[in-house]
């Protein structure tokens, strides 16, 4: 008796992702070849990421293996794209900045997301005076220029924290909830009037029940899209900090490597720049086209 009650939860997650798995949505999306291989890219930019967390490769991104501006190849597969000013593998500091990449995408696109779902859900659920503080307070946030407001905050933080990712996580937290928080909002003032939640409240059930178990989960094909957007956002955003100075500091980002290779580039040392930049493209470019394809797959309209 106690090893079938055991099972059951584990059952029921194992049919759970069966019907996932058979879902018209999932069935469009694996249909789409150019979608299925970016998300292929994309798995191999996150192993490489795991692999740099792990330690097994990455590690040694300040060593010196070469001479100075060695040019790519040698017989170490570190010299295979040229080392840098200092000698340093480009290569290896470019898979290290996968590491970063995912980083600054995965925490920032999680803050903005969360934050903006909730925020956006209490505003289009509650109305009145919520809604109206919530809408004035990301118009707000909407009308300075995304660019600018980044930097200055970036700026400020570095202030009173030293630099790091940490800066870059509250600088893009503090501006990318206001997509999904306005998406989700809008989703939400039609499903506050929906029969299953109106049900719901006849029932006795407390505001936030309804909004947890009845509202988000009706909101999260919308919030998936968003967050893949916001990952993408949030790495081109770290690029620029980085080559302006006020992101990543004291390990290699795409956006420091790029910066580094200015006075490079004059001297036609190109690899460092050209390393960092195809790099930074190929995962931009996987991930914009397979959140173009999950929202496709997702679109109510489609289904």
């Amino acid at each position: 008796m106690n090893a079938e009650a055991s099972k059951e939860p584990t059952n029921r997650l194992v049919r759970r992702a069966q019907d996932i798995w058979r879902s018209r949505p999932s069935l469009k999306l694996r249909r789409d070849r150019f979608a299925m291989v970016c998300l292929a890219i994309i798995s191999v930019y996150m192993l490489v990421a795991v692999l740099v967390a792990l330690g097994v490769i990455g590690s040694d991104f300040a060593d010196r293996v070469g001479t100075n501006y060695q040019s790519p190849g040698g017989e170490s597969w570190k010299l295979w794209l040229g080392t840098d000013r200092q000698g340093r593998s480009i290569l290896v500091r470019m898979l290290y900045s996968t590491k970063v990449a995912f980083n600054v995408g995965f925490v920032s696109a999680l803050i903005g997301s969360l934050v903006g779902s909730l925020m956006g859900a209490v505003a289009g659920y509650f109305g009145k005076r919520t809604d109206t503080f919530v809408v004035w307070l990301y118009s707000t946030i909407q009308s300075i220029p995304n660019l600018l407001l980044l930097i200055a905050l970036s700026y400020a933080v570095s202030r009173w924290l030293e630099g790091g990712l940490i800066v870059v996580y509250v600088a893009f937290g503090a501006t990318f909830w206001v997509g999904p928080c306005r998406v989700v909002r809008g989703e939400v003032l039609k499903l506050r009037e929906s029969d299953y939640v109106q049900a719901a409240r006849a029932m006795g059930y407390s505001h936030g029940r309804i909004l947890l178990l009845h509202v988000l989960p009706n909101t999260l094909h919308l919030v998936l899209v968003y967050f893949a957007l916001l990952f993408v956002a949030a790495i081109k955003s770290e690029v620029i900090l980085s080559y302006l100075g006020l992101g990543v500091q004291g390990e290699p980002s795409w956006g420091v490597m790029i910066n580094q290779s200015r006075a490079e580039l004059i001297n036609g040392y190109y690899w460092q720049i050209g390393a960092a930049t195809v790099a930074m493209f190929g995962l931009v470019l996987c991930f914009n086209v397979f959140a173009d394809a999950l929202q496709d797959a997702l679109d109510p309209k489609s289904l």
